[in-house]
């Protein structure tokens, strides 16, 4: 997409006095799993030798970034082999990937899962089956090929959702009633609006656990720095009680920005590696669906986006909750893939363009002098990578009180300007 060069005339230009910004330390949960093999092997037994040997056994995996994800599944894999059963993967993503077999293939090799790396067939189709009903007649469907295995594993990681807050958000119940549902299922379910998925996603589940030969879910919850700190395995009848128990534990272990009023947030990358909107409204207060329960990120006035992750392969889904982003990141966009995963989603503002900039530059000055009731020396401005990583973050010398005044912030450094190279683009920040 070839826009030319976007002309703006305001008052001054496009130019502006930026203040430096210093490196922050932000402090949060640190517990992390350092043997993730000796963990699983643990886990599993938990299952009756009877329920795996001789058994083909359909792995979920899906498109959000986990770490040490190649090994878990490896290491999954290789156990139930050793114990006599049939693994492989089903792609679990709903709508991602294009909603092609293909594309969610692809997807699970941006992050490393392909056969080679996990020791399993990878059976990709989108092809689904209707395995039951809710009270209302609303149809529930699951993968054809994981419909016709011996048994199932839903794995997935447990985490906030981007849109609503209810007992089960993202994890278990989600990944087997919407991402094992693949395009069809999670599009009959997401008609019912992230307003009721508090009471639809349970139903379904419900239906679903009695209804399929379900083996057991692998729960995996991160800490504030992206790092494994629990892998649980928990059989069919107790993934309700005990997922919404793990929730809870997650929530209160997510980083987090650690200020209550920002002037501008400048987020490095966005992708759905990072966030299923790309950038966590846990984090930035902006949610996609415009529901409530996410008061307790900052007020933001503006939000510029600098770039999409390889791994979203061009899914910048998120983009429309940024403020301001740039040519660079528009032509990196795979405007199908995000419509495909907004409309299914039933939520359009994601996917929406936020105004476009020439580059970083622009786009960082433009939103310093649309923020209002501020000048250079008071703007609160806060540089993140993404809404993932927030150990570490860059702050203007506005928010330095604040950061001293808080028991979980530290200033490291010193002051460093912002460092544009010559086409306008913002250098690494660790350089600023």
């Amino acid at each position: 997409m070839d826009l030319g060069n976007i002309t703006v005339n305001i008052e001054g230009g496009l130019d502006y006095p930026f203040p430096p910004l210093l490196a922050v330390d932000q402090a949060f949960q640190c517990e992390v799993i350092d043997d993730i093999a000796a963990s699983i092997e643990k886990e599993l037994d938990k299952v009756p030798a009877s329920a795996i040997i001789g058994k083909t056994i359909a792995i979920t995996v899906g498109s959000r970034g986990i770490d040490g994800l190649v090994e878990i599944i490896n290491t999954l894999v290789a156990q139930l082999k050793k114990r006599g059963g049939y693994p492989f993967i089903v792609p679990s993503m709903g709508s991602h990937g294009g909603a092609t077999a293909a594309g969610q293939i692809k997807v699970l090799a941006g992050y490393g899962i392909t056969e080679a790396s996990t020791g399993a067939k990878i059976k990709a189709s989108m092809d689904v089956v209707e395995v039951g009903q809710l009270e209302d007649g609303t149809p529930l469907f699951i993968d054809r090929i994981a419909s016709e295995a011996d048994a199932i594993i839903i794995a997935n990681k447990i985490k906030p959702h981007a849109d609503f807050k209810a007992n089960y958000e993202s994890g278990l119940v989600k990944m087997l009633c919407i991402g094992l549902g693949k395009h069809k299922g999670a599009v009959t379910l997401h008609r019912h609006g992230f307003d009721r998925f508090h009471e639809v996603l349970p139903k379904a589940a419900d239906v679903l656990i009695e209804r399929l030969p379900i083996l057991f879910g692998l729960a995996i919850l991160e800490n504030a720095f992206d790092k494994l700190m629990v892998l649980e395995v928990i059989l069919p009848e107790s993934i309700l009680t005990r997922e919404k128990e793990l929730l809870e534990v997650a929530k209160a272990s997510i980083g987090r920005l650690l200020f209550s009023q920002i002037d501008l947030l400048i987020v490095d990358e966005i992708g759905k590696n990072i966030s299923g909107e790309g950038m966590d409204p846990n984090v930035t207060g902006r949610p996609g669906s415009g529901l409530p329960g996410f008061s307790d990120a900052p007020n933001i006035q503006k939000i510029v986006v600098l770039d999409v992750t390889a791994e979203s392969h061009g899914n910048g889904v998120g983009i429309g909750l940024a403020d301001l982003s740039t040519r660079r990141v528009l032509e990196k966009l795979d405007l199908g893939a995000i419509y495909t995963n907004a409309i299914t989603a039933t939520i359009l503002n994601p996917a929406k363009l936020p105004v476009i900039m020439n580059n970083d530059r622009e786009a960082i000055a433009v939103a310093l002098k649309t923020c209002n009731r501020m000048s250079p020396q008071t703007a609160r401005i806060v540089r993140i990578k993404n809404t993932l990583e927030l150990h570490r973050i860059w702050v203007s010398p506005a928010l330095l009180e604040e950061v001293n005044q808080h028991g979980k912030m530290s200033a490291v450094g010193v002051e460093k300007n912002f460092v544009f190279d010559a086409t306008g683009r913002l250098l690494a920040a660790d350089g600023c």
